[in-house]
């Protein structure tokens, strides 16, 4: 895909890894950008692994396809390092993030040699601190825009804030802990990426 971004992300049923892709194919679009946020459809029962994909550019999207080479990839749930390989077709110039309290060099060999960016961050833990409830997908989707930039922060926190409202019309408590959810792991992203500025200079 020229000019855009094709995401991978692999969850469990129930995590909310097919949301995730559907809130940012929703978010992108409202930034004026051509989008796609589809499911792989397996069995649908809760906890089995699940795959959705997003395509996200400033030109039509002419395939139709599922991803086998994407940009981004993002693991919601540790545990399938070790039944799925997560790693398949990533390109070596993209990124991995990963849902775990690991460091990235505690993840690394469970990644099957994986030369490119690999980012950790600990969803569970930011969400049960916002949401008093292990509901990892918001602090991915964070975690997807802050390592891609697909879209400038401050409009994307815009658009989640006006997609959430809709979501949660009926539960309006819930609008602000999935804001704070957001805006902590762009915190923590943020100085990662940072660091690796540094690092890199």
């Amino acid at each position: 895909m020229n000019n855009g971004i094709e995401i991978r992300w692999h969850g469990r049923g129930g995590q909310g890894a097919k949301t995730a892709a559907l809130l940012l194919a929703d978010a992108a679009f409202q930034t004026g950008q051509y989008v796609q946020g589809f499911p792989e459809y397996g069995p649908e029962r809760m906890g089995a692994p699940i795959t959705a994909y997003n395509r996200i550019g400033k030109e039509p999207i002419r395939v139709h396809s599922n991803i086998y080479t994407p940009d981004l990839v993002l693991v919601v749930d540790e545990t399938l390092l070790h039944s799925v390989d997560v790693t398949a077709g990533l390109k070596k110039e993209g990124a991995l993030i990963i849902n775990t309290p690991k460091t990235r060099k505690e993840i690394l060999p469970f990644l099957n040699g994986y030369q490119g960016n690999v980012y950790t961050v600990d969803a569970r833990k930011i969400s049960e601190e916002t949401l008093g409830k292990n509901f990892p997908n918001s602090p991915m989707l964070a975690a997807a825009v802050a390592v891609s930039g697909v879209m400038e922060k401050d409009a994307f926190l815009k658009e989640m804030r006006t997609l959430y409202g809709h979501k949660f019309a009926k539960k309006p408590e819930v609008i602000e802990g999935n804001m704070q959810a957001l805006y902590e792991t762009f915190e923590v992203l943020e100085e990662v990426l940072k660091q690796n500025v540094r690092k890199s200079a």
